[in-house]
């Protein structure tokens, strides 16, 4: 088995200027990493039709049991923001993870390592397809949400303010996924983490319970550290609050909807990178 350390095969100093990667280079890493991870969502297409079919249903079962068997109209809104947001990040995270366990397994992820290639254009490029695939299950949800509303007789609003806690969330998921998968490349085994993680969103992260109802530390923690909870708040309170952005009621305001997902993002590439040397140095890449 190869072991991989920082200066194996590698001169110690700066890649010449003749050495280094072109922009097409970059490109066509990026590019590929793109495509693999598509077809495997193509491939597993049987998979996603069940869970665009399973994740809607849940959404509908959580309101009626809230409702006390009643579809409520005054839950279908809340439980719509954040079961979407709930079911994108269930999704993105756990298929950049599980693509980086599944490459590893394979012996295919020690082997990126060889490449001229920095491994954050291959990182990228696994974060870009996983948000891709996370999305059939969590527009699927919204569809069914809509449908539902409007037939009850209610009126979906829709407001363009919304797409900066939307692209919050995406971004704070891309940093809690780098955190799952730099923890893999030492740790291994840690699938229990996800799906841990996934129980904990659903509990205290303010999806189907506002933050407000809960205890104030909770509420804390959550808007600290869980991607998706200030997001989710600043939603409800510009679509059924009809509160502007730059005027939110609910938790911490815009300011740290704008910054949380910045602060993860930050965390997530320091430990990937820590924990990517630390995988090179011990030869772990390819072992699992």
């Amino acid at each position: 088995m190869t072991t991989l350390t920082p200066t194996a095969g590698r001169t110690t100093g700066p890649a010449s200027t003749a050495d280094r990667p072109r922009a097409a280079t970059y490109f066509n890493g990026f590019s590929n990493e793109v495509h693999k991870g598509l077809l495997s969502l193509v491939a597993g297409w049987r998979e996603v039709l069940v869970q665009m079919i399973t994740f809607p249903l849940f959404y509908l079962l959580l309101v009626l049991f809230m409702g006390r068997g009643q579809l409520r109209d005054d839950l279908l809104l809340p439980g719509l923001l954040g079961m979407v947001p709930l079911t994108f990040i269930h999704e993105q995270v756990n298929r950049a993870f599980w693509s980086y366990l599944g490459d590893m397994q394979s012996g295919v992820l020690e082997q990126t390592y060889l490449t001229p290639l920095p491994s954050w254009t291959l990182v990228l490029g696994r974060q870009v397809a996983a948000i891709v695939s996370a999305l059939p299950s969590a527009l699927s949800v919204l569809l069914v949400g809509v449908i539902t509303i409007e037939a009850r007789g209610g009126d979906m609003p829709w407001d363009v303010q919304t797409l900066v806690p939307l692209a919050s969330i995406v971004i704070g998921t891309c940093g809690l996924a780098l955190i799952l998968c730099g923890l893999t490349l030492v740790f291994k085994r840690i699938e229990i983490i996800t799906q841990l993680s996934v129980a904990v969103w659903f509990i205290a992260g303010g999806t189907f319970v506002p933050l407000d109802n809960m205890p104030d530390w909770t509420a804390f923690i959550s808007r600290l550290v869980v991607p998706i909870s200030p997001s989710i708040e600043a939603m409800r309170d510009i679509l059924v609050g009809g509160h502007s952005l730059t005027g939110l009621q609910s938790g911490w305001g815009l300011w740290w909807v704008l910054l949380q997902p910045v602060l993860i993002v930050a965390v997530g590439v320091f430990l990937f990178a820590r924990l990517e040397r630390v995988a090179k140095r011990r030869g772990t890449l390819g072992r699992y």
